[in-house]
């Protein structure tokens, strides 16, 4: 029996294809990744008061699909038309609060911090992903060669969004911790970008960090996931609670390289409070401990309530 073929439907930013494809995965089902472009008006108005028409956005989207995985702003409104255009041929998931009645989905999948609830909402422990351990594990001799020391530390960092501008103040005290705790005390370092990370910051660490430390300078995907198997700790800035979540797959000591946001930070807050109380994460500040705290497996755990609800549909 031929695969269910899934859509994904996101603004192209890593979190989101990360949350899409890992729950794709997990299905079990064929997808094809649409980046959703928003005619220009549509682009400044919120769901709640866009029509769920075609005319919206730029994308042509043939049928070809069982179930939409939609995530971010701009695919809320495809997802819907596409919802109401094919009816209960097809199911529609969103991930992330959508903004707009909870009716409009089969299901919405958000994390516990967002403080969503309806009949037709999924929890998970901070944000699913596409990550899986055999991933970490095939991958984890790509950055071998370029290790010459036994103790490692991954950083893995974001990039400037609303809530953190990434000054050269903020950044420099990160790299000035990371010297003192790990270099220093005999670790090398491997510094991992992501697709918001600016070339001038990647710059700046090439230039911080003495030769021995291992700097990725382009977004690589399996560099990214060698360095979370190799790693003892790892360090996530702070703006990217998705990284963080990807991180906890491993069980490994995660530090939270903060920085003082530019704006109130509610959700960041609630998201750092939940995953310091089960024992994740601990801020980056002057010393190194050790600690241990279960794998988080999320996105299977998401998969499985839906595999169990929608017994019509064959996810073999």
């Amino acid at each position: 029996m031929n695969k269910l073929k899934g859509l994904l439907l996101t603004e192209g930013m890593h979190g989101m294809i990360s949350q899409v494809e890992g729950l794709a995965k997990s299905l079990n089902i064929e997808f094809i990744h649409e980046k959703i472009e928003l005619n220009s008006f549509w682009k400044l108005i919120p769901p709640k008061f866009t029509p769920s028409q075609s005319f919206t956005f730029k994308n042509d989207i043939k049928k070809n699909f069982d179930i939409v995985i939609s995530c971010g702003r701009k695919s809320v409104i495809p997802s819907i038309y596409l919802k109401k255009k094919y009816k209960d041929k097809i199911m529609n998931i969103h991930i992330q609060d959508p903004k707009v009645s909870l009716n409009n989905f089969d299901y919405v999948v958000v994390p516990q911090h967002d403080s969503l609830n309806g009949n037709n909402v999924i929890t998970s422990i901070g944000a699913i992903h596409y990550l899986k351990q055999d991933e970490l594990d095939q991958n984890e001799n790509y950055l071998k060669n370029k290790i010459n020391k036994e103790k490692i530390i991954s950083l893995i960092i974001g990039g400037p969004n609303k809530y953190y501008n990434y000054n050269d103040k903020s950044i420099g005290e990160i790299f000035a911790k990371i010297q003192k705790n790990f270099i220093d005390n005999g670790y090398q370092l491997i510094v991992i970008p992501s697709m918001r990370t600016p070339q001038k910051i990647i710059n700046k660490a090439t230039n911080y960090f003495d030769k021995n430390q291992v700097i990725i300078n382009n977004v690589d995907k399996k560099a990214y996931l060698s360095s979370l198997k190799l790693a003892d700790y790892i360090v996530v800035t702070c703006d990217s609670t998705s990284m963080i979540s990807e991180a906890a797959i491993t069980g490994k000591p995660i530090y939270v390289a903060q920085m003082t946001p530019i704006k109130k930070n509610y959700r960041f807050e609630k998201f750092f409070n939940l995953f310091r109380s089960l024992n994740i994460i601990r801020n980056l500040e002057g010393s190194v401990e050790k600690w241990n705290y279960e794998k988080l497996n999320e996105t299977d755990k998401v998969s499985n309530h839906i595999k169990k609800k929608f017994k019509d549909y064959d996810f073999s």
